[in-house]
């Protein structure tokens, strides 16, 4: 059996992924956790109600659109951390950095807490109801992030992996994945679920054209692929595919007409004086621009171009350095030309400085493009009015460096905007800007199909939104607090007691602000009932919830002292277990956390009570100390001494830079040019780099733009086109096939094409082959087969001769088909014994005799294979013809008559010509048809003697099983 539900992303205007796929024995696989830039949590409400049934996450892209809200799952929904999450190391690496970005850069990912769920606090603070507050939720810090991101388990592409099932998940049953390259991002996965009979290839967000820095999808082998589809991904049970974007035009000439377009753009703007703002995402698609950049930067420098000494390129986000880092380690990830192309320079430089043991140079290692992660610089920059091009996060230009270069850039008229991806058209009254920006784009253009990229300047106004935050003040403050408790109350009192306590055991020795954030996991909505009195909650301890035996239930054992026993008669599940809460050692980059304070002497403990107990007395706190950040003491005595907020550490040590990785900064003289900012400066910016602290709320400024710069488009987005599809699912047959992941005009388009490849009479009943989903419908894409498991009886077994085929055993087997009851044959010997254990007791009771004979009835059946009775066997003459096993490509058929001395080549797709006589054909179904031989004319060999050799080779590349 399997189901497939679309969470978020099919038939919608939200480019937001997630998808939930159902297996047999209740095995649910959520793929992707996507966001979109508007960050609604309304949004994750159907995947939170799915949390506490899930088995495994997988993770596609390092994007906002498939892994956006992965770090507010973990923030606020515990039971989501327990869950085993699978992607590949780039995508472990770049997503981190692009959730560090988010969350520093856009208050809104913070999310509001809901208005009903501040209701009830709203109205026992006023008095009265109202508007509640724009209050949000705590934001995961940079380090909680790594930490999220540590939990992830790393795979290599075509490397099957078995993975752990969360702790509420059933058995998965040898469910087995694999990650295959997709194109589109560094890391990017096609991902191939093998579970029972069903093979599930998820193809979303691909990319079948090689790019500068990273190879098309796999499934022709990826880089320097074959004509043939990789056989795990061949003639899957069900293919689930995206359709987003193929409704755009295609540009002739490929990439390098591409690459041409976006040159010439930039090229014009800044010969005219002009800034170029090229907005894009934080750490996928920024790599293969920054790289483009830079090769023609370099271009631009080695010709002695004039404009180009003075103009500069800068690379705008608040984790650039992160980003280049992990870039720079994760090469083997990129494309194989690329990879050769700089082995081949790096051993030039090293035959130039006559073999000096230097660090070798990667694609990421620029000498033009400087990195900008504060806000200061930034300015700084844009303020010296030099021309050049600023590559910026995001491409909503709604947050992130983009969007506070735009505030500076939009009135002149020789600057120019690129637009490297088509935005989400969605239906709210309050659109992105760069949707604002691709409207008025759209609406100018004459000719979408131009060979030269279309400048439109922007005479025109466009409203948006200034979101900043401020500390809370006067009565939000305990509204906050009272919310906080009574998540406490819902969390407490919900069936996910057991990740509760394992949460308070792991957060035991934080202060009260870190336990109050990390308490908020669940819709208040359905909860509300459970939730006890407010007013009454708030007086007592905040570690402590008032709850009665029967709610503490089992867990009693555990929060109430001096009690041993627990009555689990009628009791069920969980309920008959002794709880265990388990402490989780602390963990960062290094390792565990070790505290100083386990490993001091006696003496130095007496010593420091002492000192507390002075302090007490003085009522001092010292520098370092912790406290709480709503504690009204520690704040009102530093006011009074007058003192202000700590500066941060400064430049390179505030972004956890070592002397390494300052180079790619731009900070130094590495480059032995002149740079923006010095360290001085970045020091100087330093202070309003401080992370705000404690609970905060949005406000909202609406701005006008009076917008007067230029508007054009190049397609960066490298996804799949529509004539990619019509080319491949010919060649993988899948049995289903699942539209998802675009808009309803893009769906409706790809699935008729497919139904029309795939040979679909109509779209009802058993014969439906293509499926569209809508959010939140689940399809049943289970193949009908007709597959029974047996078991071997012991006689038959040592009979059979197996034969090895790719790690599997074949063999042929002539059986009889017999039924037993289960365990029969492991439990006949203790039936005798009881049996003649009866006997001598010589006494039965007719009632427990009727209960085992009812009980017999009930016992299930299961079909066994047994050996053939003498009589039988010789009275059968029917023999089983010998059965090919195995899958032959061709090019290997062509090594091995190469390695024997035979003339073998290539004769158009999918025929091999050897010795000139002899031709050798696979059709689409896998058969292999050898023709040729003594009625065609001499070759270099004897023409018998190449068709028996051809032959030869075939039958040992597959496994000949005889008959039984």
């Amino acid at each position: 059996m399997f189901t497939f539900t679309p969470l978020l992303g099919a038939q919608a205007n939200s480019t937001a992924s997630q998808s939930l796929l159902e297996l047999d024995g209740g095995v649910k696989v959520l793929i992707d956790v996507g966001w979109d830039d508007r960050f609604d949590v309304g949004y994750l409400e159907a995947l939170e109600e799915q949390i506490p049934s899930l088995s495994i996450v997988l993770l596609t892209h390092p994007t906002i659109d498939h892994l956006g809200a992965f770090a507010h799952l973990c923030k606020h929904v515990p039971q989501f951390k327990s869950i085993p999450v699978y992607a590949t190391s780039p995508v472990i690496s770049l997503g981190r950095t692009l959730l560090q970005d988010l969350y520093t850069s856009a208050p809104k990912a913070s999310t509001l807490v809901p208005e009903t769920a501040l209701a009830e606090a709203t109205y026992l603070s006023n008095g009265a109801t109202g508007g509640a507050p724009s209050i949000l939720l705590q934001p995961p810090t940079t380090e909680e992030i790594a930490g999220y991101f540590t939990l992830i388990n790393p795979l290599k592409y075509s490397q099957p992996t078995q993975p752990i099932a969360s702790p509420f998940s059933p058995s998965l049953n040898g469910l087995t994945i694999t990650a295959y390259g997709a194109g589109h991002t560094l890391g990017g996965t096609i991902w191939h679920i093998q579970h029972g009979l069903e093979s599930i290839v998820y193809a979303v967000d691909w990319n079948q054209a090689k790019e500068n820095t990273l190879s098309g999808a796999a499934w022709l082998g990826g880089s320097g692929g074959g004509a043939e589809i990789l056989e795990p991904l061949r003639r899957p049970t069900a293919l689930v595919c995206s359709s987003k974007g193929i409704e755009r035009p295609h540009i002739t000439g490929g990439r390098k007409k591409r690459d041409d377009r976006l040159l010439e753009a930039v090229d014009k703007a800044v010969s005219a004086g002009g800034t170029v703002l090229i907005p894009s995402d934080s750490s996928a698609r920024i790599l293969e621009l920054s790289y483009i950049m830079e090769q023609f930067w370099r271009r631009k420098n080695s010709s002695n171009d004039e404009t180009y000494k003075n103009a500069k390129v800068h690379l705008a986000s608040r984790t650039a350095g992160s980003t280049l880092r992990f870039a720079r380690s994760m090469v083997e990830w990129m494309d194989d030309s690329l990879v050769r192309d700089m082995e081949a320079a790096n051993d030039a430089q090293k035959g130039q400085r006559g073999g000096e043991d230097k660090v070798d140079q990667t694609p990421f290692d620029f000498k033009h493009i400087k990195l900008i992660e504060r806000k200061a610089r930034l300015e700084k920059v844009l303020s010296a009015n030099r021309p050049g091009v600023i590559l910026a996060s995001d491409t909503s230009l709604e947050w992130g460096f983009s969007a506070d270069a735009l505030q500076k850039l939009y009135s002149n008229p020789k600057n120019l905007v690129i637009l490297t991806d088509e935005p989400a058209q969605t239906l709210s009254s309050e659109p992105s800007l760069s949707s604002a920006l691709w409207q008025i784009y759209r609406a100018s253009i004459k000719n979408t199909s131009s060979a030269t990229p279309q400048v439109v300047p922007a005479n025109t106004s466009v409203a948006t939104q200034h979101i900043s935050t401020i500390p809370l003040s006067g009565t939000e403050l305990p509204i906050y607090q009272q919310y906080l408790a009574r998540r406490r109350q819902v969390q407490s009192t919900s069936q996910g007691q057991s990740s509760t306590l394992l949460n308070a055991a792991e957060n035991a020795d934080d202060d009260g602000a870190s336990s109050a954030s990390s308490s908020s996991s669940e819709d208040d909505d359905e909860q509300q009932g459970r939730a006890l009195n407010v007013t009454a909650t708030l007086q007592q301890n905040k570690r402590k919830v008032n709850l009665t035996d029967a709610d503490l239930g089992i867990n009693i054992l555990l929060r109430k002292k001096g009690v041993f026993d627990y009555d689990v008669r009628g009791k069920r599940g969980r309920e008959k277990m002794f709880p265990f809460a388990m402490k989780r050692g602390r963990e960062d980059d290094y390792g565990e956390v070790i505290r100083a304070e386990e490993y001091r002497r006696a003496e130095e403990r007496d010593e420091e009570v002492a000192e507390v107990e002075e302090k007490g007395a003085e009522g001092k706190r010292e520098v370092g100390e912790k406290r709480r950040w709503d504690d009204p003491a520690a704040v009102g005595a530093r006011k009074a001494e007058g003192k202000g907020p700590k500066r941060v550490r400064t430049g390179a040590e505030a972004r956890g830079l070592t002397s390494s990785t300052r180079g790619a900064e731009g900070d130094g003289e590495a480059n032995g040019e002149e740079q923006v900012g010095s360290e001085s400066e970045d020091e100087e910016d330093g202070v309003e780099e401080a992370l705000p602290e404690g609970p905060r709320k949005m406000v909202v400024k609406e701005v006008t733009l009076e917008l007067r710069l230029g508007i054009t488009h190049v397609d960066f987005s490298a996804l799949h086109e529509k004539r990619d599809l019509q080319m491949l699912i010919p060649l993988i047959r899948p049995r289903k096939l699942v539209i998802t992941s675009g808009t309803e005009k893009e769906v409706m388009s790809l699935a008729e094409d497919c139904r029309t490849l795939l040979g679909e009479e109509d779209g009802e009943g058993k014969g439906k082959i293509v499926f569209t989903p809508k959010i939140g419908e689940t399809v049943d894409v289970s193949v009908d087969t007709n597959a029974w498991s047996v078991k071997l009886s012991r006689d038959l077994v040592k009979k059979l001769a197996w034969q090895s085929v790719k790690g599997l055993g074949v063999v042929a087997v002539t059986a009889r088909l017999a039924v037993r009851n289960k365990d029969e044959g492991a439990k006949q010997e203790d039936n005798l014994e009881q049996q003649k254990k009866k006997l001598k007791m010589g006494k039965a009771d007719t009632e427990e005799q009727k209960i085992d004979g009812e009980a017999s009835t009930e016992v299930e059946s299961e079909p066994v294979l047994d050996i053939m009775p003498a009589t039988a066997a010789m009275g059968s003459t029917k023999v089983t013809q010998p059965i090919h096993v195995g899958d032959l490509r061709l090019s290997d058929l062509r090594k091995l008559m190469q390695a024997a001395g035979h003339v073998a080549e290539f004769r158009g797709e999918g025929t091999l010509l050897v010795d000139g006589t002899v031709i050798v054909r696979k059709t689409a179904g896998g058969r292999i048809h050898v023709e040729g031989g003594a009625y065609m004319g001499a070759g270099r060999y004897d023409p018998t003697l190449s068709f028996v050799d051809v032959r030869r080779k075939i039958y040992e590349g597959l496994a000949v099983v005889a008959g039984g």
